[in-house]
């Protein structure tokens, strides 16, 4: 028994199904992909909802036998799930956000990535840093959470600063 290689994955928890995506991966090696499906299905479950995407490490082995880890969700759909959106802007715009989240949300989120084997030596901080980059990159904001109430009333009252508006006070 010895090691061929590690192949990388992406795979939805709980429901894996032999088909293309993993078939093409897979098949070069000899692994049964029906008895990765049932194995990976049982060890992903009770991990994250059913249907999330995650990262799935293969190492496989000559005598056509493999063993797995089930990694964290990548920080995008976790971000995009926090944000409650389906997904994200075609062309994020720096200038205007397209979705929020809380700074409790990031932390949570970094929390849940520093569980992953390569980041467990990592500080919070730095990890919760790369979340905020992520979102930024994504177009999503990191701000404290108000009151929707308070915010559309302010939206409401705001005349954009126009000279107009100024007049009309005055």
């Amino acid at each position: 028994m010895s090691f061929l290689r590690h192949v990388k994955l992406r795979v939805p928890s709980g429901a894996a199904r032999p088909g293309p995506a993993i078939g093409q991966a897979l098949g070069p090696l000899g692994i049964n992909m029906a008895e990765f499906c049932k194995q990976f299905n049982e060890a992903s479950e009770n991990l994250y909802e059913k249907g999330t995407p995650v990262g799935v490490k293969l190492s496989a082995f000559s005598d056509r036998t493999f063993k797995f880890d089930v990694r964290s969700p990548p920080t995008s759909y976790l971000i995009l799930k926090a944000a409650g959106m389906e997904k994200g802007p075609a062309q994020p715009s720096p200038e205007r956000a397209s979705g929020y989240i809380t700074p409790e949300a990031v932390y949570e989120i970094a929390k849940m990535k520093q569980k992953d084997e390569m980041r467990w030596h990592l500080p919070l901080e730095g990890i919760a840093r790369s979340v905020v980059g992520t979102a930024r990159s994504m177009g999503v904001r990191v701000r404290e959470a108000q009151d929707d109430d308070v915010v559309d009333a302010a939206a409401d009252n705001d005349d954009g600063g126009s000279k107009e508006g100024d007049k009309k006070k005055k």
